[in-house]
């Protein structure tokens, strides 16, 4: 997937993120309904119990209400719990409307896994949103989005129109509100099957099928949030409560020490540059959700790294240690094989590896679980690598 999209948009690598508007086509039709369908999408929703705003519908450019399209599912205990009701759905489908679901990572294997895979290509987070819409029906008003996107178009076709920024790298806490849209219009035309395109931070855009008739869209759009300078200067400020001058009141009575307070942060700002901040945000980032390993319910036969980010792998003569997610491992050099196969990002059969990596594959995956930096290969996980990612000891 990262493969095809770079070549989409004529890229060679992440750094060209963020830089300028890009477009392109995919080459291999397969991948696309592999990613996500309609159809997968109505799945989702029916089998969920989603609630605004993860999951809402549009029509003729306002929000339906929930009401219109929700449901209490009623347990013989009384339990209430709020479903989508897909015939009401299917109705507003029929008529013309736009749903979206917001962050389909959490609810899709292979949305997990797409995201995992851009997170471990560009360094920075990455969500997913989907959205599905359906003959005459309009999309969001032109907006700006506070992140770069990526949009890949999986299915029928929408009318795009893109325009440059109006204030440069605006952010969400921002000194300035930027409410007026560009009169600059980079690109405007329709999306296609396989079409991919990206936007950066800050340009104007809409989307819509008003006037196309009858029809579907169907476009997925992975949002990646970058650092910034006051990303790094926010992480600098909780490393200042280290030092005891950060931590005194500034009394009003008194007039502060300014030119100390001046030269400790100066001081801090030498000690931590941007790049250790880029490298302590990739390392500390919290552990992802996954299934927990449990022998009780059977032994462990095949796992995948999970980690937001690539695990660091650093060898020290007789030993190597694995950063990632806020731990630091210290293995035994002669695990180093077994390492690079099971931190790969790939599946591994435990069995196919042992003959690649050697027989302390097994007991190297049982500590990466128990350290929650691999997830055990549910077929469910396992159908969102299927397609998309080859398995490692293959």
């Amino acid at each position: 997937m990262i493969n095809a999209i770079e070549t989409a948009l004529g890229w060679s690598g992440a750094e060209e993120l963020g830089k300028g508007f890009a477009r392109g086509g995919l080459e291999d039709p397969a991948l696309l309904s592999r990613l996500l369908t309609p159809n997968r999408l109505l799945d989702i929703a029916m089998r969920r119990s989603l609630n605004r705003p993860q999951f809402r519908c549009f029509q003729k450019g306002v929000e339906v209400h929930p009401a219109v399209y929700y449901t209490d599912s009623v347990s013989p205990r009384g339990q209430s719990i709020p479903m989508v009701n897909m015939r009401s759905l299917g109705n507003l489908l029929r008529e013309g409307a736009t749903l979206i679901l917001d962050q389909a990572n959490v609810f899709d294997p292979t949305m997990e896994v797409a995201c995992r895979a851009l997170q471990w290509w560009s360094h920075e987070r990455v969500q997913v949103n989907a959205y599905l819409t359906t003959n005459d029906a309009a999309g969001f008003p032109l907006h700006w989005d506070d992140h770069d996107v990526v949009i890949v178009q999986l299915a029928g076709e929408k009318e795009w129109e893109v325009r440059a920024a109006s204030r440069k790298v605006p952010m969400y806490r921002d000194s300035d509100p930027n409410t007026i849209p560009s009169d600059e219009i980079i690109w405007s035309g329709v999306m296609r099957t396989g079409d991919v395109m990206h936007i950066p931070r800050g340009h104007w855009h809409q989307a819509t099928r008003t006037g196309s008739g009858s029809g579907k869209s169907l476009h997925v759009t992975f949002g990646i949030t970058k650092r910034t300078g006051a990303s790094w200067l926010a992480w600098l400020a909780d490393w200042s409560r280290e030092h005891e001058i950060f931590r005194h009141d500034l009394d009003r009575w008194h007039v502060p020490d300014s030119a100390a307070l001046a030269e400790a942060a100066t001081a801090l700002l030498g000690e931590r540059s941007p790049a250790d901040y880029l490298a302590a945000y990739e390392q500390e980032t919290t552990l992802p959700r996954h299934v927990p390993f449990l022998d009780i319910l059977g032994p462990l036969d095949a796992v995948v790294c999970t980690t937001h980010f690539h695990p660091g792998i650093r060898e020290s003569g007789e030993t190597v240690d694995v950063l990632a997610s806020g731990k630091r491992l210290t293995l035994a050099a002669k695990a180093l094989p077994a390492l690079r196969l099971l931190l790969s990002g790939r599946p591994v059969v435990l069995e196919q590896a042992a003959a690649v990596a050697g027989a302390e594959v097994v007991e190297v995956a049982e500590i990466l679980v128990k350290e929650e930096l691999c997830a055990v290969l549910t077929p469910e996980l396992s159908s969102g690598y299927t397609g998309l990612v080859t398995n490692a000891g293959s």
